[in-house]
């Protein structure tokens, strides 16, 4: 896969080649980030679409201020929140709710205590894949705010200033919607694990 610095000058100078190496590297991850912020994948769809038609508009502008992938994922972001209007999924930001606690958080982030890995308590790998699924369905339960950061964090890779850059939020709101988000899908999966 060609590194994005490569992709860029050939993006500007309009090869097809290189835009269709582009979506193909970008665009299942797109996806994933718009459907944590808009109703339904068929929207998301429409949002990425979007966010493809306004880089191949803007890539001469992109300055390079940050990495193409932030930019790519600003955008991305920005076409969400445009589209899902009024539709919203979160829930207001309660510095008392769910994952306050901050017991299961060291303050830089890491988990306070080890994990016990998934290996040394799933034998099978049918309910290692049922554990993902889990998973994936408590990111998608997650407040707004906490499943973006969970999934530009912990799904896409991105480092928390880039977070912070894509959503324009704080360093510390980042983290705190971080460990929330977290803490929740720890909690469905040790009830799941639990057998709860």
């Amino acid at each position: 896969m060609p590194r994005d610095e490569d992709l860029l000058a050939r993006l500007r100078e309009g090869d097809d080649e290189a835009f269709a190496a582009f979506v193909d590297k970008y665009h299942t991850r797109l996806v994933r980030l718009a459907c944590s912020m808009v109703s339904s994948r068929a929207v998301a769809e429409e949002v990425v679409q979007d966010t493809w038609l306004a880089v191949v508009r803007g890539i001469e502008r992109f300055e390079g201020r940050s990495s193409l992938r932030t930019w790519l994922f600003r955008i991305c972001v920005n076409r969400a929140r445009s589209t899902a209007g009024r539709e919203s999924r979160s829930s207001p930001l309660d510095p008392h709710g769910a994952g306050a606690d901050g017991l299961a958080f060291a303050t830089d982030g890491s988990w306070a205590s080890p994990l016990q890995p998934w290996a040394d308590v799933v034998d099978d790998r049918l309910e290692a894949a049922v554990l993902a699924d889990v998973a994936k369905q408590a990111i998608d339960r997650l407040p707004e705010a906490q499943r973006q950061v969970v999934t530009l964090r912990d799904l896409e890779g991105l480092t928390s200033a880039e977070v912070c850059d894509v959503l324009s939020i704080t360093e510390t709101n980042q983290r705190v919607l971080l460990h929330r988000g977290r803490n929740r899908i720890r909690s469905v999966l040790g009830c799941r694990l639990e057998g709860g």
